[in-house]
């Protein structure tokens, strides 16, 4: 049944306008996903989900898909990374007849991804028996000592029993890094975070949220130190 590659990328961003197809270093950010899931050798299809016909040429000239167009109902403010996904799944198997038996949803604005992580997901997925595998990223700072904020401005811990608790004694938190979801497809439902998913630990200098422009000149020098550092 083979390996897909999903990468969601509507038109309309609002944050940064044009965002999936606005120029990083030298060449549209979603080229970096594309070509990412390409070079690893681990999907037999690289697809692009969108609604927009520019984003779409963009795709198709850096190597990847489009078998279809998204639909007006998943192409708004309110669909979620896994309506689209059981979009882009129903309409292989009813209008080319392909199933797949793994797949990978790729964001299209994270081009500080790795194909060696991609791989390690996929081998924990499979070796596993996780219906899902993500990277994550550690808190840089203990979330145990977070405050809450009242209308008045008074300050509490959010977690008393940790005010006189050391940094270093504390949990360990992570999130999610935000940038690929393995998952198989027979057993995923309604998320992709599920009771049997496995994760992939990711540095700080290999993860970058990408929302506003301060993130996007972060995310371009994180960049340039790992291609100048060839890791």
């Amino acid at each position: 049944m083979g390996n897909l590659a999903i990468i969601p990328a509507r038109g309309g961003s609002k944050r940064i306008p044009g965002k999936n197809i606005k120029e990083f270093l030298g060449k549209p950010i979603i080229a970096y996903s594309i070509e990412a899931a390409l070079g690893s050798d681990l999907f037999d299809e690289v697809m692009v989900s969108t609604d927009d016909d520019i984003i779409a040429a963009t795709a198709f000239k850096y190597g990847a898909k489009i078998p279809f167009l998204r639909s007006e109902k998943n192409a708004d403010d309110f669909a979620t990374t896994i309506d689209v996904i059981h979009e882009v799944l129903t309409n292989y198997k009813k209008e080319q007849k392909r199933e797949f038996q793994f797949a990978c949803c790729i964001y299209p604005t994270a081009p500080l991804m790795k194909m060696k992580h991609l791989h390690e997901g996929f081998v924990k997925m499979t070796n596993q028996d996780y219906i899902s595998v993500f990277p994550v990223v550690m808190f840089d700072y203990p979330v145990w000592r977070g405050l809450s904020i009242d209308a008045n401005g008074k300050s509490k811990m959010v977690w008393p029993e940790f005010t006189n608790s050391r940094s270093q004694d504390l949990e360990k938190v992570y999130h999610d890094a935000g940038q690929w979801y393995w998952f198989n497809t027979e057993k995923i439902n309604d998320t992709l975070f599920t009771f049997n998913s496995g994760t992939v630990i990711l540095a700080e200098d290999e993860v970058q949220d990408i929302d506003t422009i301060a993130d996007w000149k972060l995310a371009e020098m994180k960049k340039t130190i790992q291609m100048n550092t060839n890791i």
